[in-house]
């Protein structure tokens, strides 16, 4: 795939009570700010909200799939976790290609995850190495 400085994709995930407690079982975290209503109540956030590596690992899920696709290598990820992401929230995660080597086929690329309400929630820079 060719890539060039500018180039942006982005794609949508609705982030379900399912997905959530799928999450947990595969990482193993089941704060209950994640799963339990009732205590999440009881938090700043007022309801449940999704670990924010979920929201990060749809980033891999994009790059991996879709941009630069199947083949990808992530070499480096930095994240911010700004917001929060509600549970019940549809996210739109986009990457944009920021720089390209020259030499290699390698490239960083801007990272965002929006929350539902319109809001960053998830943002940083990734390096990957890209097929060619």
């Amino acid at each position: 795939m060719a890539l060039s400085v500018g180039q942006t994709v982005s794609r949508s995930t609705a982030v379900t009570p399912a997905l959530v407690q799928q999450f947990a079982q595969v990482c193993g975290d089941f704060n209950p700010v994640h799963l339990d209503a009732g205590f999440a109540a009881t938090t700043p956030f007022g309801r449940p909200i999704a670990h924010g590596m979920l929201g990060a690992s749809l980033i891999s899920g994009l790059l991996g799939s879709e941009f630069p696709g199947p083949g990808t290598i992530y070499l480096e990820q930095t994240l911010k976790f700004a917001k929060p992401i509600f549970v019940g929230d549809t996210v739109t995660t986009q990457v944009e290609v920021v720089w390209i080597r020259e030499d290699k086929p390698i490239a960083r690329l801007r990272t965002t995850v929006v929350n539902g309400q319109g809001q960053i929630a998830v943002e940083g820079e990734a390096v990957v190495r890209f097929p060619v």
